[in-house]
């Protein structure tokens, strides 16, 4: 009997000692493992999931129109795009049951599936064709219509989308959120996903949809009712993930209103799309030197800015995209990485030591204004004279037309697809300071219709100099550990679910 309860005593010393353990940083599920019944049934045992979020109730929740990331963690539970696409860029049919591509590539036609809204009207041809017409003037979606012309009804009760140019993955680009066509302009449109939101209480929620038309087999969240608590500011919201009941959490660390996080919890990584860059004026005496430009990518120490000033939620990147797109070629980007010595001695070798050149940067952004500060002193290190010229609003946006810069910082939103049209085309949105290119844009016309000329299109532009890439941003996604381990969060949708679908499957092909 005693040596039992030696025994018994030893188990639970070496129980307690495990459970005191100052190590935290991993999971540890609990239970009855060692009881002596039978294993519960989990279907019967199984307890609800437990989930609440938060959003600016004030704000919109259109995502045609919303740019507040805290409000667009909602979203991908509340609607669904004709396709989806995961955090590496691989895409897959959501809505669309099925698609045709023309010969030519150049237009496709999609077919939908049964699904409703959640005033449960029924999913139209109609409301896609006009949610994407809205789309393509918005400022949110609509850099991804650059080669879009024509969005239409088909004669076979389709959407047909036509483009002017061949393009090999349109799909990719139509994750977009469809709404009813009727509430395009509405705050709080109908979606499709699986939960719809109810503000009709003291306290708003999101209801699971008993209705909804998908049977998604990797849908994160399962709870039957998710609170919404109402966001007042990032001290705010932080505070509520730190000592309250708030469960996730979608933040910003390269903004100025960031609140760091301090308590325990899971965290992901969670792509933006936002393309940190420096472009050249094609009017500057020292970057207007083919060697000079072509040699400014070796001045960067990238690292040093992502982890300085972002916290690591940035990777250096030396190609114009994201490292996660699956035509980002490692081996090429290594060949443009930080080695200043290259830089220095290419501004020698052209006779512009101790030149003087202008570093034009948005003071409207002073995370921003303190990267630039650092670019400046790393061009300096390599024997230029950098003057730091700070605009903001209006006047920054004026010297950016007019060329009153060298170079500047520039920062902005990469489609899915990572297109770089509106650089190189002659009237693009982005083509400042004489960088567009014929022979760029013929590659990124190239690249559109075959990815496989990505490489090509890369390499030509960083052997000419006409972009400087310098970050790909990210956004920082908080849980509360354990809630929701298998979370995968993509790009404007951090609750990432698919229907199961494949893209091949879905294709339908000529007789």
């Amino acid at each position: 009997m005693k040596k039992l309860t030696a025994l018994l005593l030893s188990v639970i010393m070496v129980l307690s000692l495990c459970a005191c353990g100052s190590d935290n940083s991993q999971y540890v599920p609990t239970g009855n493992g060692l009881g002596d019944g039978e294993r519960p049934n989990d279907s019967t045992q199984q307890q609800d999931q437990v989930l609440n979020l938060t959003y600016y109730r004030e704000q919109t929740l259109n995502p045609l129109y919303c740019t507040d990331y805290t409000n667009k963690l909602l979203f991908s539970l509340l609607y669904e795009g004709l396709f989806c696409v995961d955090r590496d860029y691989n895409v897959e049919p959501m809505l669309c049951k099925n698609y045709r591509i023309s010969e030519d590539m150049r237009t496709y036609t999609f077919y939908l599936e049964k699904a409703t809204f959640s005033n449960g009207a029924p999913l139209t041809a109609n409301d896609v064709v006009q949610t994407l017409l809205a789309a393509k003037e918005s400022q949110v979606y609509g850099g991804r219509f650059f080669h879009i012309t024509t969005i239409q009804l088909s004669e076979d009760g389709g959407v047909q989308v036509s483009t002017d140019t061949p393009y090999e993955n349109l799909p990719l680009l139509l994750d977009i959120p469809i709404i009813p066509a009727n509430q395009l302009e509405s705050t709080r449109p109908a979606g499709t996903g699986p939960y719809l939101l109810d503000e009709s209480g003291s306290i708003a929620r999101l209801r699971r949809r008993n209705d909804w038309w998908c049977t998604s087999s990797d849908l994160i969240a399962t709870a039957p009712s998710i609170t919404l608590l109402e966001a007042q500011s990032n001290t705010q919201i932080r505070d509520n993930f730190q000592f309250h009941d708030l469960s996730v959490v979608c933040a910003d660390p390269g903004s100025d209103r960031f609140a760091d996080y301090r308590c325990d919890y899971e965290l992901w990584n969670c792509e933006s799309g936002m393309f940190m860059y420096l472009a050249c004026s094609a009017d500057s005496e020292v970057f207007s030197v083919p060697e000079v430009r072509a040699a400014l990518t070796y001045a960067i120490d990238r690292d040093y800015l992502a982890d300085t000033y972002y916290r690591g939620y940035a990777q250096g990147v030396t190609l114009p995209a994201s490292p996660r797109f699956p035509y980002y070629s490692q081996a090429l980007a290594a060949r443009y990485s930080f080695n200043s010595a290259k830089f220095y001695d290419a501004v020698v070798d052209t006779a512009r030591l101790d030149a003087e050149v202008v570093l034009l940067v948005n003071g409207g952004d002073s995370l921003r204004v303190r990267v630039a500060r650092s670019i400046a002193q790393m061009l300096t290190d390599c024997g230029l004279k950098v003057q730091l010229k700070e605009l903001t609003g209006s006047n920054f946006t004026y010297a950016v037309q007019t060329r009153q810069y060298d170079l500047y910082l520039g920062q902005t939103i990469l489609s899915p697809n990572m297109d770089l049209s509106a650089f190189f085309h002659t009237f693009g949105d982005l083509s400042y300071g004489g960088i567009n290119d014929v022979g760029a844009y013929s590659l990124c016309m190239e690249s559109l219709a075959n990815y496989g000329n990505y490489y090509t299109l890369y390499k030509y532009i960083m052997e000419n100099g006409l972009l400087c890439p310098v970050l790909f941003r990210s956004y920082a996604v908080f849980a509360t550990r354990g809630l929701l381990t298998d979370l995968q969060p993509a790009r404007d949708n951090i609750f990432y679910h698919s229907a199961g679908k494949t893209m091949e499957k879905a294709l339908l092909r000529e007789q």
